[in-house]
């Protein structure tokens, strides 16, 4: 927690010195993000204007800041590529993918921080499976996007552990791309295909409380404490616009803040984004109150994922470093 305090502080200061002077950095800007409450700190920097505020301070004027909802990091990243949307955020699979593709071209892809640090739950509606050695055809597993989502990734690396190394894509003929939201009305609706969801909070605990849907993995019995989602950007974005990245950087550091500090006004805020229901706020706060749902811009077990990702090939080259993947201006942060 010092330390984050001691890197936000860092930030503010850097975006604050420039204050008042005019710098030629984009007037518009556009950042996307997904469905859940590890995109919380998003959601908090949407509702409070913290990038207008930050970019503001660091004297670029007024800056128009857009928001793009998307389903998964497959079309977010193309997207990106595309020059749609300036920031993407979405699992940490995502970012080395994109990393891998554009390393060394003109579309180069940096990390810009991590957002959120929290285990995710294959839960099922199957009275007949306890494990993965029990799924068979007829049961598919809906994820946010096939091959590439963190779920994804994950559920290969739980099937090398189970089945060996080899069998890291037994399951994946298995998985159906589908919307967390739409995923968990499938699975909670006793009929279809779906009869798994590979998901993250809100949803997992949501699932739970419906008799008869249950845990059967956690990615922290695949993987231990890891990122959960990344934000990352351009290269020639970056270099083009430093001190909006500052910018974003500081204004996602004040969300975390926020959050910690704010807990039920966090959830409201979550509720509003949402569309949901004042009375979701209790469960949300038990949510936000979970040791295992931190709120961090410190990447954290990248090398696990990249490692993987290029043993089974999904990658051409492989990191040497978490930093490798990610801007200077956080290498000073205990990544792994």
């Amino acid at each position: 927690m010092k330390l984050r305090s001691v890197a936000f502080s860092l930030l503010a200061a850097s975006v604050l010195a420039f204050g008042g002077r005019a710098v030629a950095e984009v007037s518009e800007i556009t950042i996307a993000d997904q469905f859940g409450i590890a995109y919380l700190p998003l959601m908090v920097m949407q509702d409070k204007r913290l990038v207008e505020k930050y970019t503001q301070a660091a004297g670029l004027g007024t800056v128009t800041v857009k928001w793009a909802k998307f389903a998964g990091g497959g079309s977010m990243n193309d997207a990106l590529l595309s020059g749609s949307i300036d920031f993407g955020v979405a699992g940490l699979p995502s970012l080395i993918l994109l990393w891998d593709k554009t390393k060394d071209t003109q579309n180069e892809i940096e990390g810009v921080c991590a957002i959120n640090n929290t285990p995710m739950y294959l839960n099922t509606r199957n009275p007949r499976i306890q494990s993965l050695k029990d799924f068979t055809p007829a049961d598919k597993i809906a994820l946010p996007s096939v091959k590439v989502s963190i779920q994804a990734i994950t559920l290969q690396m739980a099937a090398a552990q189970v089945f060996g190394p080899e069998n890291y894509a037994k399951l994946d003929p298995l998985t159906v791309t589908m919307r967390h939201p739409d995923a968990m009305v499938a699975l909670l609706s006793g009929s279809g295909e779906v009869t798994s969801h590979f998901t993250s909070p809100p949803f997992m605990f949501q699932e739970l409380q419906k008799s008869g849907i249950r845990r059967v993995l956690s990615s922290k019995d695949v993987v231990g404490d890891s990122s959960f989602i990344i934000a990352y950007a351009t290269a020639k974005f970056h270099k083009a616009n430093p001190k909006t990245v500052g910018a974003f950087l500081a204004a996602t550091e004040e969300a975390m803040a926020f959050i910690n500090a704010n807990k039920r006004e966090a959830a409201r805020i979550y509720v509003k984004r949402t569309k949901g229901k004042e009375a979701d706020i209790p469960s949300l706060m038990k949510i936000l109150n979970d040791p295992d749902v931190v709120f961090s811009t410190t990447p954290s077990g990248i090398m696990k994922y990249a490692a993987f990702m290029y043993k089974v090939g999904t990658i051409k080259s492989q990191p040497s470093s978490w930093k490798d993947l990610f801007i200077p201006e956080v290498h000073n942060l205990p990544g792994s």
